[in-house]
């Protein structure tokens, strides 16, 4: 390619056969790998698993930049050797979309915490001991008499949990526990046992979160999908996650989740949020996690919740997550957007256009 801009990887998690096999034009990527073709950048896959970081780590040294797309837990799995190699990586010279540490800051739940003092927030607690974890839940959970629990780093649900108070009793409390994989089913125990259970994430993730349960749950999520500092489309779904299946199962078709609905960036219903999103909540949200703009991810997502109405019936929103490290689908405007920020980002002084090798 004679105007060949820069040169980048497309990385996401697979096995040998996978990283053998894999083409731009069979990939699940095949529209970003298309966006930036049309931007003048070569785009190749580095499909990585941990058995073949070495390989993947010579692979980017050769490149300008490396886009990941890699779940925190998959399959018992994480991304502690990936993240080590991502930082050398970057330490070298390659340009790290999205760079851990950003991942450490925005795509943790933590960051509910963190932000808690924007129009998004809510009654958000953070434990970052099994001590105070212990001196502190059960009050909150007997004022509310429901919470939600998250440890700080997972995806799919994965050590979310609504937490119901059942009855109080000098002897210990009973809850009713439900996580929000697909699948679950409530649970009655004390809440000595589960909390002890709970103990386990704050040992591996540093901290557990603490917000209420929000009542409107059943009317949906709205994922807001971000290109940087710009909204790049909406997605609205009537998820069923925390919600207690019905009669016939949690394998049941209704027990299952409704299709994700794809909005444009235009859409009317949406602007309020829009306009939140770009004009103050995310460059609040910059500030407040010490991010400079030019390393805000090319592609992440904030997933709302529908908060109380206003005395007005004006809808609000409560942040549920940041995803940063492998948002995917992503909206039809999106591709478009990861190819314009890669090339202005290869077009600066901070990322040579020629390979490290």
């Amino acid at each position: 390619m004679t105007n060949e801009i820069g040169r980048l990887a497309l990385l996401w998690r697979g096995d040998r056969e996978a990283r053998n096999t894999a083409k731009p034009q069979t990939s699940r990527l095949h529209r970003v790998f298309e966006a930036l073709a049309l931007r003048d950048i070569h785009a190749e896959p580095a499909v990585y698993s941990d058995d073949m970081a070495e390989e993947v780590r010579a692979q980017l040294l050769g490149l300008d930049g490396v886009l990941v797309w890699v779940d925190p837990l998959s399959d018992g799995q994480n991304r502690s050797k990936l993240d080590a190699m991502l930082r050398e990586v970057a330490s070298k010279g390659v340009w790290v979309s999205t760079h851990p540490d950003v991942i450490l800051k925005m795509g943790v739940k933590e960051v509910t915490y963190r932000t808690r003092h924007l129009g998004w927030g809510t009654d958000t607690q953070l434990y970052r001991s099994v001590e105070s974890f212990q001196q502190e839940f059960g009050g909150r959970l007997r004022s509310d008499r429901m919470r939600v629990l998250k440890r700080n780093r997972g995806n799919g649900g994965q050590g979310v949990w609504k937490v119901e108070l059942l009855s109080a009793a000098p002897a210990g409390d009973t809850v009713r526990v439900l996580e929000a994989r697909r699948g679950s089913v409530p649970a009655d125990m004390s809440i000595v046992d589960f909390m002890r259970r709970c103990e386990e994430y704050i040992r591996d993730d540093g901290c557990l979160i603490d917000q209420p349960f929000q009542a409107r749950l059943p009317d949906g999520m709205i994922r807001c999908y971000m290109g940087s500092d710009r909204v790049v489309g909406f997605g609205h779904q009537l998820i069923k996650a925390l919600i207690a299946p019905p009669p016939e199962g949690p394998d049941s078709p209704s027990a299952q989740p409704g299709p994700r609905i794809m909005y444009s960036e235009s859409a009317p219903q949406f602007q309020d949020l829009r306009t939140l999103m770009e004009s103050e909540w995310t460059p609040r949200m910059a500030q407040t996690l010490d991010i400079p703009g030019e390393s805000l991810p090319l592609i992440w997502d904030a997933d709302f919740l529908y908060g109380a109405k206003t005395s007005a019936g004006e809808d609000t929103y409560v942040l549920c997550e940041i995803n940063v490290s492998s948002v995917f689908p992503i909206p039809d405007d999106a591709p478009a957007r990861i190819a314009q920020l890669a090339a202005a980002r290869l077009r600066s002084s901070h990322v040579p256009t020629t390979g490290k090798a």
